[in-house]
């Protein structure tokens, strides 16, 4: 649900609600939706109710007010919403008289009053989604798209596929979900193995969505990322003694604790080595530091979260950009890409040796990268490239590489980063000449 760039200004009553059902669809959809799911036991169904219910907010909310706790509101709505579209479109008709008789009249208990019935719904939807049944791919993306409420097409660049193809993975994983009976529960506690690693990645995807979003003109949307903390807190909470997790838990309160210095007022991105570090959350990095002590000290080797959250804690621990402990980071990735290698991981340990070893010997590794085409599409090869260029006085390959960097990113800030950089290069011939 995006705001109408058209609405009347804050003294418009009518445009505040909207406003507001605008941020309560931010904060509480994918709550909402997990609740709806383990009511009506279906997706699609549930899905249909909680767009029914925002589209009745928007409709009665102007004139009755915004509840003052909204999401039972919309549990409720978007549950009566569901059952009568299932008489009227005769959906599963037989079963019809057994699900109305489970749902009852009454509503659902008030937030306030169970809020940990809404806590573990959302956790319930992330392990229903992390079947064993279903590739690990498919949980994390089928997560992304029902718990963040992710577009199918942010899902699929998540991916580096094609709208269409993710599109079609979604829809058969939910008929996989639905034909072979995957109850919506939190399996007991001996499955919990089985489940949990396509959980934490699919809570780090959460965080990372909001952390940087994909597309769209805010750098951080904080609530996704808030959620993703809460659920590992959840998780620790649940299961204590996993060096994973909080390992997971300590990554994301490192990253987070930078939230405040990593844009500037007018919404442009701060690049790390210029952050006011003044303006980190020393509570938040302190919690992130002590709990990764606490994963480093568990038995076992230690999990790639806990390898990614000992780099962030070495820069959380530099003063300023230039006491950061570059060879051990370079370390820590050579780990990290033993523990869990990926492009991805390969790209930031290249930027790493050319913090070492020079620009030449870092650009080198991603050339070799490059030519493998294995990050085809993704922003952050050419921009770590164009950077590497531009330090070497290599000005015309910089600027190709940041007009290629700029081709793919979705994200305003990071355009208007290139659009400036690339304003540096505004005396070179165009390639045309």
């Amino acid at each position: 649900m995006r705001r109408d760039s058209g609405i009347a200004g804050l003294e418009n009553p009518e445009a505040m609600v909207l406003i507001d059902v605008e941020a309560i669809f931010r904060t509480e959809a994918g709550r909402v939706l997990a609740t709806l799911i383990r009511l009506v036991g279906d997706f699609e169904l549930a899905e249909e109710g909680l767009q029914e219910a925002f589209a009745a907010a928007v409709a009665q909310w102007p004139s009755a007010g915004v509840p003052a706790n909204p999401r039972p509101w919309l549990v409720r709505v978007g549950r009566n919403k569901a059952v009568d579209l299932l008489r009227r479109h005769m959906l599963l008709r037989s079963k019809q008289h057994d699900l109305e008789a489970s749902l009852g009249t009454a509503p659902p208990a008030a937030a306030d009053d169970d809020e940990h019935m809404f806590q573990d719904d959302v956790l319930r939807l992330i392990f229903t989604c992390c079947h064993p049944a279903l590739s690990l791919e498919t949980q994390i993306a089928l997560t992304l798209r029902a718990v963040c409420g992710l577009s199918t097409e942010a899902v699929a660049r998540a991916f580096l596929v094609s709208e269409e193809t993710m599109a079609q993975r979604l829809v058969r994983a939910k008929k996989k979900i639905r034909e072979a009976k995957i109850p919506y529960e939190t399996p007991a506690p001996a499955k919990f193995e089985e489940r949990i690693d396509g959980v934490l990645a699919t809570v780090y995807l959460v965080f990372t969505e909001g952390y940087a979003v994909a597309s769209g003109a805010d750098p951080v949307r904080e609530e996704l990322s808030r959620e993703a903390i809460r659920l590992a807190r959840l998780l620790d909470t649940l299961l204590p003694k996993r060096a994973a997790i909080k390992g997971l838990l300590a990554l994301m309160l490192l990253h987070h604790g930078r939230r405040d210095a990593r844009a500037r007022d007018s919404g442009d991105l701060v690049l790390l080595q210029d952050q006011d570090r003044s303006l980190w959350n020393r509570l938040l990095i302190d919690e992130g530091l002590a709990l990764l002590e606490e994963a480093l000290r568990m038995p076992g080797r230690p999990s790639p979260y806990a390898v990614q959250a000992a780099i962030a804690a070495l820069h959380a621990r530099a003063g300023h950009a230039d006491a950061t402990d570059w060879p051990q980071i370079v370390g820590l990735y050579e780990v990290l890409l033993r523990l869990q290698p990926s492009p991805v991981v390969e790209l930031n340990h290249a930027v790493a040796v050319a913090m070492v070893d020079g620009p030449a010997r870092g650009l080198s590794l991603l050339d070799a990268l490059t030519a493998r085409g294995s990050l085809d599409g993704y922003h952050l090869l050419p921009s770590a490239r164009a950077d590497l260029l531009r330090r070497l006085g290599r000005r015309a390959d910089a600027r190709d590489a940041y007009t290629l960097a700029l081709r793919h990113s979705r994200m305003e800030a990071e355009r208007r980063f290139y659009v400036t950089r690339l304003a540096e290069f505004a005396d070179l011939p165009s390639v045309a000449e």
